[in-house]
């Protein structure tokens, strides 16, 4: 879903004494949490646009840089909607089954989630807290299944009026927010520990809320100028200077452009062609 440009003040990220450029390690956290990709995925992309890094080098881009893109991201999202829909779900982390417990509005934007290794009152309650706190607006309806730990949670925050516990239909909402997650467990092969898991998916879910359109209802002209705006905000997120930080974003120049200034197909060398390709190119 398409993020609006909020006038909020966003901590600026520094990329001094790197190998790198900015730009090249922007595309790379860009094309790791954005697509179901592994890390060896946009070694190979940067690559073939000439730039050669290690899948270590673009995993340490990612836990330093992602946090802190992730942290603009969330200043810059317009308030969710007031419907949210609750469930949990079940990894195995390090051989231990642990369970994630997600927070979603009624039209799939990421509002919340914790990694916890238990399924009670406690977990939900560390949900719900952690929810009601990074929310500016107050819940119509919590939708849940019927697991008692949320009725129990929810009562000792005195909010059991706003609970509806749904069932089939009514948690298809939360139940289709999973999927992502699982796509990523599958590319990953699993996560690694509860600390680095909560990390990922909290990265994961500020980019996921940018990106995300829901293009079956919207029309090509339409889908153009979210696409756009998405744009904006990712990269006023990741390239306002220090001091630029606290202005509201004018004239962002898209990642598109950049990457296209950056990598210059002229700058590339390419293999020597063989066989029938170089016969053609001798004849003619």
């Amino acid at each position: 879903m398409f993020i609006g440009l909020r006038e909020t003040p966003m901590t600026g990220i520094s990329y001094k004494r790197r190998r790198f450029p900015a730009t090249v390690i922007q595309h790379a956290v860009w094309l790791y949490f954005r697509f179901t990709l592994s890390l060896r995925d946009p070694e190979e992309m940067l690559a073939q646009r000439g730039v050669a890094v290690s899948f270590e080098t673009i995993r340490a881009w990612t836990v330093k840089f992602g946090p802190k893109i992730a942290a603009n991201l969330r200043r810059r999202k317009l308030p969710p909607s007031p419907r949210w829909h609750l469930d949990e779900m079940v990894c195995k982390i390090g051989g231990e089954r642990v369970y994630l417990w997600r927070a979603v509005d009624d039209e799939g934007e990421v509002l919340a989630l914790v990694v916890h290794k238990r399924r009670d009152t406690r977990a939900a309650l560390k949900l719900l807290k952690q929810l009601l706190c990074s929310q500016p607006v107050e819940p119509e309806s919590i939708v849940t299944d019927g697991l008692a730990s949320y009725g129990s949670a929810l009562r000792a925050l005195g909010r059991e009026g706003v609970h509806r516990p749904g069932r089939l239909r009514e948690k298809n909402r939360a139940e289709n927010s999973h999927l992502p997650i699982r796509r990523r467990e599958r590319k990953m092969r699993g996560f690694k520990s509860p600390a680095s898991a909560q990390r990922f998916l909290e990265t994961h879910a500020a980019v996921y809320n940018t990106f995300n359109m829901r293009q079956h209802l919207l029309s090509r002209g339409a889908l153009r100028v979210l696409r756009v705006g998405s744009e904006s905000v990712w990269n006023s997120a990741v390239a306002l200077p220090l001091q630029a930080c606290r202005e509201p974003c004018k004239n962002v120049e898209s990642q598109s452009d950049i990457l296209s200034r950056q990598f210059r197909p002229s700058a590339l060398t390419w293999p020597a062609t063989t066989g029938r390709a170089s016969a053609n190119s001798v004849a003619q």
